[in-house]
């Protein structure tokens, strides 16, 4: 590929990683959205949990082994009819989002349990003494304790889901994956699709670097282990303890 080629190629290339872009941001939305209280009620339905129920962990724990296992080229496949359903169409990087999303929502919320089984249990049963139901738990101590962890999770699903999106492209998605598979492999051009590669190199280790900076900013701010929400607790007893000190 001569310098001239590959100016032409530019706007092709700029095109093609928004389109990237935008399948991985929606899908991870999504994952979120759908992940997140997925992953807290794995928690939450186990076994010494705030809402135990053995059968409906069983159920939902099985059903998130078999999505996770399941190879993505073939999920793609297997949703096509729900796809066109949703989106009406197949082809393009609005019905790339369903596959997308759907494959990353079991994913992130394997990575949210583990994250929200490393909060410290002591904040847990301080919250529940003090007279905080099961929402107030999550809401105060779960989700905030393991929001650095959190962060990671959402890191580790949107550099996956990159990968997945490249995949997608050899079904018509369009993205990078697309201009990999249609110039670079099918007409033969080798460095064009080395350059694909470098310019998916780069924004994974962006999107790396930025996830990275995040959980180590909300760490030091007294994330999951640290003194900080220990001292709330205790400035939430205070107030009780002076009031008992003045009627007496």
């Amino acid at each position: 590929m001569t310098w001239t080629d590959f100016s032409a190629m530019q706007p092709l290339l700029s095109q093609a990683s928004w389109d990237t872009l935008y399948m991985v941001g929606w899908s991870t939305l999504i994952a979120v959205v759908g992940g997140l209280p997925l992953g807290v009620l794995l928690v939450l339905t186990d076994r010494g949990g705030l809402l135990q129920n053995i059968l409906a962990n069983k159920i939902l724990g099985q059903v998130v082994n078999i999505a996770r296992s399941m190879p993505f080229i073939i999920l793609m496949v297997a949703l096509m009819s729900f796809t066109r359903w949703v989106t009406g169409t197949t082809i393009g990087r609005e019905a790339a989002i369903v596959p997308l999303a759907i494959g990353a929502i079991p994913f992130f919320a394997r990575l949210v349990e583990t994250a929200v089984r490393e909060v410290d249990g002591g904040l847990v049963e301080a919250v529940q003494a003090m007279g905080g139901n099961t929402w107030t738990v999550v809401r105060k101590v779960l989700v905030p304790e393991a929001l650095p962890s959190l962060i990671s999770s959402a890191t580790t699903t949107v550099v996956a889901l990159i990968g997945y999106s490249a995949m997608a492209g050899t079904v018509g998605a369009g993205g990078l994956g697309d201009i990999a598979i249609r110039y670079g492999y099918q007409r033969f051009d080798t460095q064009l699709m080395w350059i694909t590669v470098a310019v998916l190199a780069v924004v994974i280790s962006l999107i790396q670097i930025a996830g990275d900076f995040a959980a180590r900013a909300l760490h030091r701010r007294g994330g999951r282990s640290g003194p900080a929400p220990k001292l709330r607790l205790l400035k939430a007893k205070e107030p009780a303890t002076a009031d008992v000190s003045k009627v007496a």
